[in-house]
């Protein structure tokens, strides 16, 4: 399905890519606005604020403001970003994780993903699964055959990461009791104290856990290559709903650390956007002082991106009822 989706995008790129190169001077003496859906600090203002340095220097003559909008788990940020004037003054990024947001309905969300200009995006967000080293556990397998309910760590009831949690165990048939309300880093201190065995998460946010021993990656939800040597969920998906539930976390992980902007974007703000966007991914400067913060660069164009959105929100009825199923 993902080399499907892939496919697709390609051919979606192929198709918007505009005739002619973009005027990268369209922006020369104008302010540009940065919207971060979180608080100062943390990856997505990391990504962010790297992202716009670079920008600014592929947009002769602009400049670049980043101004956090946090609240309602990025729903805050998405909406400001979708409510600004189409005139490339306002773009930002947010979770991908607003994609179950809209499926779901959920109360406060004014924007509408498939109507959004789709820039490009910085990495991938690859979902996995970490399970405390110092839990009985010594691999998925072990978990997935325990006589007895493994306790999972998750944010709040409904959350992307409570949701992907419960399709690890409706899809898997994994005994897993699920215990919400833990935000941040907070689950990894409650398995440093032994009080949950795993959580699922982003494989970049959990590396430093990992790389401090505190944990292992024992799954990976996602056909990404970032994980090589973990298993993925796709081998002990057996039927088709399984499949599918798990190809949507995975096409989910190809198009993380987004930049965006508003709805009805005009075509030439949208591409010198892209273009610069695409400059800053590829430059060396951009690219050295990543590594040093430890941010994996994995672009993809505001095409590509757009074509998966579009196809990850065309979930059949059945789907939807699942995910709010799995949300409630």
């Amino acid at each position: 399905m993902l080399k499907r989706l892939l496919a697709i995008s390609a051919v979606a790129l192929a198709a918007t890519a505009p005739a002619h190169a973009a005027d990268n001077n369209i922006f020369n003496g104008k302010t540009i606005t940065y919207i971060v859906a979180t608080a100062p600090g943390g990856g997505y203002d990391t990504y962010g604020r790297l992202t716009v340095r670079y920008m600014q220097k592929y947009l002769p003559g602009s400049r670049f403001v980043v101004k956090n909008v946090p609240g309602a788990g990025h729903i805050v940020g998405a909406n400001t970003i979708s409510a600004a004037r189409p005139d490339g003054l306002t773009i930002g990024t947010f979770n991908t994780g607003l994609v179950y947001d809209q499926l779901l309905k959920r109360p406060g969300v004014r924007f509408d993903l498939n109507k959004m200009s789709w820039i490009g995006k910085a990495s991938n967000d690859t979902r996995a699964l970490v399970v405390s080293k110092k839990s009985p556990y010594k691999s998925f397998d072990e978990i997935l055959n325990s006589k007895t309910p493994v306790k999972f760590a998750a944010s709040g009831i409904g959350s992307a990461a409570y949701i992907e949690t419960r399709i690890l165990q409706d899809a898997l048939h994994v005994p897993i009791q699920i215990v919400p309300g833990y935000d941040g880093n907070e689950a990894e201190l409650a398995m440093l104290r032994n009080e949950v065995v795993a959580q699922i998460g982003t494989a970049n946010s959990l590396e430093q856990f990992v790389n401090n021993g505190g944990g292992y990656f024992a799954l990976t939800i996602s056909e990404t290559n970032d994980l090589p040597m973990v298993p993925k969920a796709s081998q002990y998906a057996k039927d088709d709903r399984a499949k599918k539930l798990v190809a949507l976390v995975s096409t989910l992980s190809h198009i993380g650390r987004l930049t965006v902007g508003p709805p009805g974007m005009p075509p030439a703000q949208l591409a010198a956007l892209r273009e610069a966007l695409m400059a800053s991914l590829k430059d060396p400067g951009f690219l050295a002082e990543a590594k040093k913060l430890d941010l994996p660069i994995v672009p993809a164009s505001g095409a590509e991106v757009e074509a998966l959105i579009k196809q990850i929100l065309n979930q059949g009825t059945d789907t939807v009822a699942y995910l709010n199923h799995a949300a409630s």
